[in-house]
């Protein structure tokens, strides 16, 4: 029998053992949101800025160009290895590693002028909690954006996303709908600005390769999408090797 863990864990140990293909992946490297991202925290230029399930740590190499110092918090130690020998590489010294959950963050009230999370949230174990605790350590009228891939809503679609994302990476809790998130920041304290949607086009070779999904998931996946029915197949527009698209958001708020 398999031995248990909790869900911080579980995340970890899903996430470490992959740290360096996070740093690669053309998907979080780069992208409008990333640039709008870091154009966002320029006009700032904060003096200290949060970057909250760092990843990859690319929020945190963008925003190490425009912020005197940033924090990259992570629940895996070797994904923040990564991130702090990537940053070295990079000439960024001013990017500090910190392990935490995002529903436990270790830093005092009011400690960052500017905050930003990328495709993390659908990770974290208690999503409103990590957003009240971004909000703790946020400053008061200073900005946080949150990027991340959204439920459709519609209860089809959205059993769909959540299978598939299970099966491809068990740490998976939840993709968020652009209305729980819009319910989630406002009891957190945030007072959101806009709201800015696109879609991501997943191939499924390296979406799944990524994560190092099993190979009897991976199979789950495909036998769901090619039963999945024609209007799930058309609103995910799967296509006959398994790529698909999924929606992403962008949540500009200002700590209330």
């Amino acid at each position: 029998m398999a031995v248990t863990q909790d869900h911080d864990a579980l995340t970890e140990r899903q996430f470490g053992a992959h740290a360096r293909a996070y740093v690669e992946s053309a998907v979080h490297a780069g992208g409008a949101d990333l640039a709008a991202l870091t154009a966002r925290a320029a006009r700032i230029a904060p003096a200290r800025a949060l970057d909250l399930g760092a990843g990859g740590g690319h929020v945190a190499y963008a925003l190490a160009g425009v912020s005197g110092a940033v924090a990259a918090v992570d629940l895996s130690a070797d994904m923040l290895a990564v991130v702090a020998a990537e940053a070295e590489r990079r000439g960024w010294s001013n990017v500090e590693t910190f392990l935490a959950s995002a529903e436990s963050l270790p830093f005092p009230d009011a400690s960052f002028d500017f905050v930003a999370s990328r495709f993390s949230a659908h990770h974290w174990r208690d999503a409103s909690a990590g957003l009240r605790q971004a909000r703790r350590v946020l400053r008061a009228g200073a900005p946080a954006i949150f990027i991340d891939i959204v439920s459709p809503g519609e209860p089809a679609l959205d059993t769909h996303l959540q299978a598939v994302e299970l099966l491809r990476d068990v740490s998976h809790v939840r993709d968020y709908s652009v209305a729980e998130w819009r319910a989630m920041l406002a009891d957190a304290g945030f007072s959101l600005e806009s709201c800015e949607n696109w879609r991501l086009r997943m191939d499924f070779a390296v979406w799944t390769s990524r994560i190092g999904t099993p190979a009897p998931l991976a199979a789950a996946i495909r036998l769901l999408q090619q039963k999945a029915s024609a209007e799930t197949r058309a609103y995910f527009a799967i296509e006959d090797d398994g790529a698909f698209l999924l929606d992403a958001a962008m949540f500009i708020a200002v700590a209330a």
